[in-house]
C-alpha cells in the first residue's frame, strides 16, 4: 500500500473520530449548557447551621465565623470551608453547648448587620440634609461658601442641645464645592420635570423681563405658564439668558426661542406674550412681541395671539406721569441734605433716638421707583422732626407752613404707598390680572 493511500486513510478515520466525537458529545454538552445553578432550586437547610455554623443571607450561605459568603449553596461546598477554616476550633463543641455558639455567633451577626444599615441611614440623611441646606442657600441668594458657616453653627448648636448626635450633623458636607452641585442637581433635576410637565400643556402664556445686572450684564429673565388638560396651572421659571453683547430685538428673540425649543415647547399652543414697553420689545415692525407672534401664529394656522405690557412698568410710567415736581424736588432735596453729609446724618439719628423713632430716613433711588414711596412715607412721618433739624441747620423748609403743598405730599404719599401694595400682591405665583 503506497504512502498516499496510507495518508488518506489516515485523514478519513480521523475525520470519521471527529465526527463521531461531535454527535456523541454535542447532546451532552448542551444538556450541560441548559443547567444552571440557580434553576436548581437549592434550598439552604437548618441543620448546616448547626452541622457547618452557616446562615442563610440574600439566598447565600453566609459563615457565622468568617462572615464570608458560598456563591453556591451546595453542602459539599460548605463542609469544605467549614472543614478548611474552622473545624479545629469548633469540632469540641457538641450538643446543647454547640447550639449556644451557634445562637451566639448568629446575634453577632444580626448586631453587625444592623450596624451597617443605621450607617447607610445616616449616610442617606447626611446627603438628604445636604440637599435641603443647599436648595435653602440658593433660594436665599446667599454664596455657595455659606454652607460651611450653616455647619459650623449646627455643630456648636449639637455641642450643646444633643452631644450625641454630633456625629450625625459632622456627616452632613457643606463645603463650597460640595453645595455648588447640590444646586447644580437640583436644577437639572427641575429642569427635567419642567420638560416633563411642558409635554402636556395644552396652551401656555410667556413673561419676559429684560434688565442689567451689577456687573452691567444684561439678563434676560423667561418665565412660562401652562394648563393641562385637567386645567391644573403651572408657573415656572424657565431660565436667566445672559445677553453678553448687544440686546436688539433679534437678540432677544434668538435667546427667548433658544430658551423655549430646549424645554421643547408646542409653539401651535402658545397663546400670549407679556413684556415691558421698552422700544426693543414692543416695536411694530421688528419688535420681539412682532417677531413672536409671526413665528406662533406660523405654527397655530394663524390663530389669535395676545401681547401685554408688564403692569409694573406701567406703574412706572403713571408715577413719572403724575409730574408732581414740586414735591419730590422739596422731598429729595431735603433727604440729601441730611444724608450725604456724616455729620448731619448722624446729628439726625441722635435726634430720632431722643425722639423714640426705631427708623431713620432712607434715599430715594432714581432707577428703583419703588423706593420713592418709601421715602414719603418716611419723610411725612418724620416731618415734625424733619422741620425741627433743618431750622435748626439754618435750612428751613418753608413748604411745611403751606397747607396746599401738605395736601400734595400726603396725595403723593396715599397714590405710592397703594401703588406699593399693588406691586406686593401681584409678585409670586398664582397671580393673575383677575385677582
Amino acid at each position: 500500500m503506497s504512502y498516499f493511500v496510507l495518508l488518506a486513510i489516515f485523514i478519513t478515520a480521523s475525520t470519521f473520530n471527529i465526527l463521531c466525537f461531535g454527535t456523541i458529545i454535542a447532546p451532552i454538552m448542551s444538556l450541560s449548557k441548559k443547567r444552571k445553578v440557580d434553576e436548581e432550586c437549592r434550598v439552604f437547610q437548618e441543620k448546616w447551621s448547626s452541622s457547618y455554623l452557616f446562615t442563610e443571607l440574600n439566598g447565600k450561605a453566609v459563615c457565622l465565623v468568617c462572615s464570608q459568603h458560598v456563591a453556591v449553596l451546595k453542602e459539599y461546598n460548605l463542609r469544605r470551608h467549614y472543614v478548611s477554616l474552622h473545624a479545629d476550633k469548633y469540632d469540641n463543641f457538641q450538643g446543647q453547648q454547640r447550639r449556644e455558639k451557634v445562637n451566639e455567633l448568629l446575634a453577632g451577626l444580626k448586631k453587625q448587620q444592623s450596624v451597617f444599615t443605621h450607617s447607610r441611614d445616616i449616610s442617606d440623611a447626611a446627603v438628604k440634609a445636604s440637599y435641603l441646606i443647599a436648595n435653602e442657600i440658593a433660594v436665599a441668594s446667599k454664596p455657595f461658601s455659606e454652607g460651611e458657616f450653616v455647619k459650623t453653627c449646627m455643630m456648636k448648636a449639637a455641642e450643646i442641645v444633643c452631644p450625641e448626635k454630633r456625629q450625625a450633623f459632622a456627616n452632613i458636607s457643606l463645603t463650597r464645592n460640595t453645595v455648588a452641585d447640590r444646586i447644580s442637581d437640583l436644577s437639572v433635576d427641575l429642569d427635567s420635570q419642567l420638560k416633563q410637565k411642558v409635554k402636556s400643556f395644552i396652551g401656555f402664556s410667556v413673561a419676559i423681563d429684560e434688565s442689567t445686572d451689577i456687573t452691567d450684564v444684561a439678563q434676560l429673565a423667561i418665565f412660562i405658564r401652562g394648563v393641562d388638560d385637567t386645567l391644573t396651572v403651572t408657573e415656572e421659571f424657565v431660565e436667566l439668558v445672559p445677553m453678553t453683547d448687544t440686546t436688539t430685538a433679534a437678540d432677544i428673540f434668538t435667546a427667548l426661542v433658544g430658551a423655549l425649543d430646549r424645554v421643547g415647547v408646542e409653539w401651535s399652543r402658545a397663546v400670549s406674550l407679556a413684556t415691558d414697553g421698552a422700544p426693543s420689545m414692543i416695536g411694530e415692525k421688528a419688535g420681539v412681541v412682532t417677531k413672536f407672534r409671526e413665528k406662533v401664529q406660523s405654527a397655530n394656522g394663524g390663530r389669535d395671539f395676545w401681547t401685554f405690557h408688564c403692569i409694573l412698568h406701567q406703574e412706572a410710567l403713571c408715577c413719572k406721569s403724575l409730574k408732581m415736581d414740586n414735591v419730590m424736588k422739596v422731598v429729595i432735596q431735603t433727604v440729601n441734605f441730611i444724608r450725604s453729609r456724616s455729620l448731619n446724618h448722624r446729628q439726625f439719628d441722635s435726634l430720632l433716638r431722643e425722639k423714640d423713632h426705631i427708623y431713620g430716613l432712607p434715599y430715594h433711588t432714581e432707577v428703583r421707583w419703588l423706593s420713592q414711596g418709601a421715602v414719603l412715607r418716611r419723610f411725612f412721618d418724620l416731618r415734625e422732626e424733619i422741620e425741627q433739624f433743618m431750622e435748626e441747620k439754618g435750612k428751613p423748609v418753608l413748604e411745611f407752613h403751606s397747607a396746599e403743598w401738605m395736601q400734595d405730599l400726603a396725595f403723593m404719599v396715599d397714590v405710592t404707598e397703594h401703588l406699593n401694595n399693588l406691586n406686593k400682591q401681584l409678585q409670586w405665583r398664582n397671580k393673575v390680572v383677575t385677582q
